[in-house]
Parts: structure tokens; sequence; C-alpha cells
């Protein structure tokens, strides 16, 4: 059945437009559709950095929502419900997180991460009902992601989470003079079109996935996972992260190898314990006790 209201929609979207600089990419050479494509890439950047102030915004919605017991919660349908799970599914090694802490939910469920189903980002009722089924509560920050603003599956997770309380976050591609939904922070990097019309997995899906990165990054530098700028709460889940646990380990504090990982292996593999422990020239039990009281903060917690 035509839909001649959505079609206006859709085709006034800057996500939507035709873009002049590739028309002719069609008949370029394998070389020429590269640099057409690296070229056009070069304007995320500076669109990105447009919207520090309100990545900024948002960041501090985030650390307020960890540090009350709350989440972090990502909505989204198609390459960006697959961009929020995969910032996700990397806090837990790289940060030590809980995998609740940071959670991804996508328009059509599991399989959608790995096989495209386009058409389940079309109901609205089904984003609230997700959302729901996850077990959102008001302490928790949900983040729509959605490169037109109009998707429906992320506009009603994103309604219903408003409505219970949350504290609500929008990242898309489309100008913030035309973005109308009631959020508390609209992240709006405009890309321009597209090499490939409406194909957002590109220069719009790379957009997002520099924002999540941002979010989280910066959420757990200001939650004291972060020293100097090496990472000291990761999981030692595989040989490369053992490794690199003594490394960081040897760097920060001067020990040799051998120390490292006997210090590591006194604290279950805890870099901030061990650090703590050399640092401060304290007990296992003391270095606990530090971290504790400080928040987990290593600077304070070895002064």
């Amino acid at each position: 059945m035509p839909d001649r209201k959505l079609f206006d929609e859709i085709q006034g979207l800057a996500t939507e437009q035709r873009n002049p600089r590739s028309e002719n990419i069609d008949t370029a050479t394998t070389r020429e559709i590269l640099e057409i494509i690296n070229t056009e890439d070069h304007l995320v950047p500076e669109a990105v950095q447009k919207e520090v102030p309100y990545i900024a915004q948002a960041v501090d919605l985030v650390v307020d929502a960890f540090r009350s017991g709350g989440s972090l919660i990502y909505v989204g349908a198609g390459t960006s419900g697959r961009l929020g799970i995969l910032d996700a599914s990397e806090c837990p090694p790289t940060y030590g997180t809980p995998p609740e802490l940071v959670r991804g939910i996508i328009a059509g469920g599991r399989e959608a991460v790995f096989r495209s189903q386009e058409g389940a980002e079309d109901v609205e009722a089904d984003g609230r009902r997700d959302l729901k089924a996850d077990g959102v509560t008001p302490k928790d920050v949900v983040c729509g992601i959605a490169a037109s603003r109009r998707t429906p599956y992320v506009v009603g997770a994103v309604e219903y989470a408003r409505s219970i309380g949350c504290r609500t976050l929008f990242v898309t591609c489309n100008p913030r003079s035309e973005f109308n939904l009631d959020v508390d922070v609209a992240i709006c990097p405009v890309v321009g079109p597209e090499v490939i019309m409406g194909s957002t997995r590109m220069k719009a899906g790379t957009a997002q996935k520099l924002v999540l990165n941002m979010i989280t990054t910066a959420s757990m530098v200001r939650l004291g996972k972060v020293y100097h700028n090496m990472m000291i709460d990761l999981q030692m889940t595989s040989k490369k992260l053992v490794e690199r646990s003594k490394r960081v380990v040897m760097m920060v504090t001067g020990v040799d190898y051998d120390e490292a990982a006997a210090v590591l292996d006194t604290a279950g593999g805890h870099v901030k314990t061990a650090l703590v422990m050399i640092l401060a020239k304290v007990s296992l039990e003391e270095a606990r006790a530090r971290l504790a009281s400080s928040g987990g903060l290593v600077r304070a917690a070895i002064e």
C-alpha cells in the first residue's frame, strides 16, 4: 500500500540526498571510487567535533547514572543497532564492567545482529516492548541511535524510556534544527549525503561509532578505569589481556616482568589493586580498602 507521507518524509532527510561529488562513481576506476569514498570519510570527524559540547552533556548523564546504580542502554535498528551492541559488548573486557552496565537492544533481536531484519524497525510498539522486557528502570540512561532520526522502533523505545523517568539521549545524522523528539540530549553530527545515496552504514555509521566510543570511553575515564592513558580495569580473559596487564603494571610502577606477574597473582589479576599495592607499598587488604574509599580512583588511593 503506497505511503506518500512516509515517502515525502524520507526524501527530505539529509541522509537521503544525492551526493553531487559521487554522481559519476559508477563510471569511475577502482582507484577513483576509493578516493571518492576516502575524501567523503574525511568529513566525518569534523561533523563529530561540532557535537562535542552535546556529547559532553551525554557523558555527564551517563556517569551520574552509573554512580547511582543505573545502566546505559543503546537502542537501534540495522547498522545503528549493531553499533550499539558492538560498543556495549566491548566494555566488559576493556574496563572490567558487568555486562548489564552497558547494553544494546536491536530491532529484530539477536538474529538481526548477523542478518538484516529491515522490517523489524517499522513498529514503535515493538521498541517499547523490547525495552520494557530488558528491564529498564528510571535509573537508566537510554540512548536511541538512528541516522534518520525517524526509525519508529527507536522512537517508540525512547518515548517509553522518557515516560518512566529515564534520562534519554539520541544520536542522529540529520540537523539539530529538524530534531523534534523530547530527549535530554540530542547528538547530531551532520555528515552530508552518502557516497551511495541512503547507504547510512557509511559516513553516518562511522559518525555514530565515533560518538558511542566517545560516550563510553569518557564515562569510563571519569569512573577511574583509566590511569594516565592506560586501561587498569581490564579483565584478564585472554592471553593477550594477561600480558597487557603485566605490561601496564610494569610501565606504571617500574617493576620487572616477574614481579608484575607475582603481584597481579596476589591481587587476583586486578590491575588497579596491583598498582596500589606497589605504588603505595601496602598489603592486598589495604589496597582494596583504599580503592573502596577513593571510589576506585588509583591516584586518590595511592595518596
